[in-house]
């Protein structure tokens, strides 16, 4: 089975139509059919429903697919271990990371890495949870600093680094602080939360649900955690983040915390990386790096603040 036989196969699959595939590989259309049949006869069966210009995998087509992109990934990998071998620590991580972690943690981790390994480069991405752990799952990511609550440990090895506590957050002058508050109260209000796939939405909904309350009403659905802060100081309403992001200097400097324990989220952050995945010399620096100094990272960046 040839390997660009697979690449092309791979690529008609996410498009759907071999004019768009062909476009993109720079390939003509003829070229991509015969590349097609020549899977379909080395299997055997039938990779594609055509119809029409449209080609819809058949259920031997996403058994193959699935197993394609395992297969390109492990080549992927083999190439840069191969690289990575001569390079020693010289290299580039791509280092995925949430928010909160990406506030406190990143800034005095590159400043370390600045002065002991100054020849290796990071591929920084931020995001919500459920993003990053797809793109560390799929290897486009290498290592991932995220909530471990929200991690598969059958698919994921882990290591803690810090706790971290997320909380309901208003205005400073919102109505709710005027009496005594009760998770009921919480119902009055709209909110503005991640999407139902995050973990720290999921445990929210989960709470509200397991205290027989109605679910919180969004009123803005975003996977900006940055942005939320602003979005709340000027209005009436609430939303769910980390206790880090609050106080003098944070960027929810402007949000007053609900004090209520029945809504107080404790959770680890820590190291997350694939199980039986090629951890590449700069990577395992970085894993070795924050297994000893993390937690000392952390807690010094925290301090100055």
């Amino acid at each position: 089975m040839d390997l660009r036989d697979l690449y092309y196969f791979e690529t008609i699959a996410d498009l759907g139509n071999l004019g768009r595939a062909g476009d993109k590989l720079h390939r003509t259309q003829p070229a991509l059919s015969k590349s097609v049949q020549r899977l379909e006869q080395t299997l055997g069966t039938a990779l594609f429903f055509r119809e029409g210009r449209r080609m819809r995998l058949t259920p031997a087509g996403e058994l193959l697919l699935m197993r394609a992109r395992h297969l390109r990934q492990g080549v992927q990998e083999t190439r840069r271990e191969i690289q990575d071998f001569a390079k020693g620590t010289v290299g580039n991580v791509r280092l995925g990371c949430g928010p909160t972690a990406a506030e406190y943690l990143l800034p005095s981790l590159v400043s370390l890495l600045l002065e002991t390994a100054p020849d290796l480069t990071l591929e920084l991405v931020t995001g919500q949870n459920d993003m990053l752990l797809n793109a560390l799952r799929t290897g486009q990511l290498d290592l991932l600093i995220c909530p471990l609550s929200a991690v598969d440990v059958a698919q994921f090895e882990t290591f803690a680094l810090l706790q971290d506590e997320v909380v309901v957050v208003a205005s400073v002058d919102h109505a709710l602080f005027k009496q005594p508050i009760s998770m009921a109260d919480l119902c009055n209000w709209r909110w503005v939360l991640a999407a139902p796939t995050v973990a720290t939405r999921r445990w929210l909904d989960n709470t509200f649900f397991n205290h027989q309350l109605d679910m919180p009403q969004i009123q803005i659905q975003t996977n900006s955690i940055n942005m939320m802060p602003r979005l709340i100081a000027h209005t009436p309403l609430l939303s769910f983040i980390s206790r880090h992001n609050l106080g003098v200097g944070k960027i929810g400097a402007t949000l007053r915390e609900v004090p209520l324990a029945e809504t107080t989220m404790k959770r680890s952050f820590g190291l997350v990386m694939r199980r039986e995945a090629y951890v590449s010399p700069p990577a395992a620096y970085i894993v070795d790096l924050l297994k000893r100094e993390g937690t000392a990272l952390f807690t010094d960046h925290s301090e100055q603040d």
